[in-house]
């Protein structure tokens, strides 16, 4: 006679199928000493809500007949989730988000305000799940379920990937040192900039303004790239660096 799912919430509520033969006309279906509300009931199957309850415990059926063998039921803890690495990511999605807590082994869902992504169990204190595409920028309350039930409490913030302008001034030596101002959009989570690949010092004014200082480069053109938590942008050829002259 078996039983599915044959583990639940300690809340209860969870719909349990059990089937076997000579079912039909059950009064009664316990789980452990605790009555559990039928649902449904044919011959070969009963379907109830399963009780409250802790631990493992024997689920039987009485019928007119007489009273089943037990099956076990094992109750599931809710989650309790600790952390979540990174904390925000790209508006598409895409990155891989580490969750840590308790009661994880059995998590079937991770949902992002309202989306939901199926994740990696490591273990019972951590799983991974790879985030979905988020409806828009900012943040979302994060939900772990699993067979014990739900938890959230934890937040992750998605972010838009950000845009370059032309950069004030456009040129300078190649000894670097330049002060140079760079306008954009979603510039607040910078996290590096460089002038043709080669990292320079920067703060962040706003949203829409990062300045930095150029590092000494080859003369000629320089890309520049902005990376902050929501991507990367490129500026094809952004900044020119011009030779001093020789005599």
């Amino acid at each position: 006679m078996p039983i599915s799912p044959d583990q639940g919430s300690t809340g209860g509520g969870t719909t349990v199928t059990i089937t076997g033969t000579n079912l039909s006309g059950a009064t009664a279906v316990h789980f452990g000493s605790n009555l559990a509300t039928i649902t449904a009931n044919t011959a070969t199957s009963v379907t109830v809500t399963s009780p409250s309850g802790s631990g493992t415990v024997n689920v039987t059926v009485t019928t007119p007949g007489g009273t089943s063998n037990p099956l076990p039921f094992y109750y599931v803890g809710a989650p309790f989730k600790s952390s979540l690495s990174p904390v925000s990511g790209v508006t598409a999605g895409g990155n891989t988000v580490t969750i840590t807590g308790t009661g994880l082994s059995t998590a079937t869902a991770v949902d992002f305000g309202t989306v939901s992504a199926t994740p990696t169990v490591v273990s019972d204190s951590q799983l991974t799940v790879t985030v979905p595409a988020g409806t828009a920028a900012g943040p979302v309350g994060v939900t772990v379920t699993t067979a014990g039930g739900t938890n959230n409490g934890l937040s992750y913030t998605y972010v838009n990937a950000p845009t370059l302008g032309t950069p004030v001034p456009a040129s300078g030596p190649t000894s670097g040192g330049t002060a140079v101002t760079l306008p954009g959009t979603n510039l607040t989570t910078t996290q590096s900039v460089t002038f043709g690949g080669a990292t320079a010092p920067f703060s962040v004014i706003s949203d829409t303004e990062i300045s930095a200082v150029t590092p000494p480069g080859t003369a000629g053109a320089a890309d520049v790239v902005v990376t902050t938590t929501g991507g990367s942008v490129t500026l094809t050829g952004g900044f020119t660096y011009t030779a001093g002259p020789g005599i």
